[in-house]
């Protein structure tokens, strides 16, 4: 190997070895994000759509139909990554809304199935009904977001 002019050869294999650790160690806790269970603290309910269950953390393209009645199976539900939220109908009828965000380390969830909310990183799973926590690592539920039912069209807000 040959040496470059003013370093040790050793000195520079370590300083490629180290900043390529350290890139990769910045990339996964980027990836990861922080330990959050925060959401907005505002409650409005949504007097247009008896349908449609309100909770807090609204803040979305209200307005735009974000999905169909029909495209969210009763005791299931479905993500929506661009849009960061988890449209969920646990009962017939019944739609919930909740951040698409896990609590546990900020990992989008991947998706619904057998009644829970599923996050691919570390496995965390959030009930349909509540979005309260059904297995670990995370401790805090998923926040909920407003959705409205007009007709056939679930809007965020």
């Amino acid at each position: 190997m040959p040496e470059t002019p003013g370093l040790p050869p050793a000195s520079t294999r370590r300083a490629v070895v180290a900043a390529a650790g350290g890139a990769g160690l910045a990339a996964v806790l980027t990836a990861c994000g922080s330990d959050s269970g925060s959401g907005s603290a505002s409650d409005t309910p949504a007097p247009d759509a008896p349908t449609s269950d309100s909770g807090s953390g609204g803040s979305g393209g209200g307005g735009d139909v974000l999905a169909r009645t029909s495209d969210i199976p009763v005791g299931g539900g479905k993500v929506f990554a661009d849009q960061k939220v988890v449209v969920t109908q646990p009962a017939a009828g019944r739609f919930k809304g909740f951040s698409a965000v896990c609590t546990h380390r900020g990992c989008t969830v991947i998706d619904v199935s057998d009644g829970t909310i599923n996050c691919p990183c570390h496995g965390s799973k959030f009930k349909v009904e509540d979005g309260s926590v059904a297995h670990g690592p995370a401790t805090s539920p998923l926040p909920p977001k407003t959705v409205t039912v007009s007709g056939d069209g679930i809007t965020l807000g």
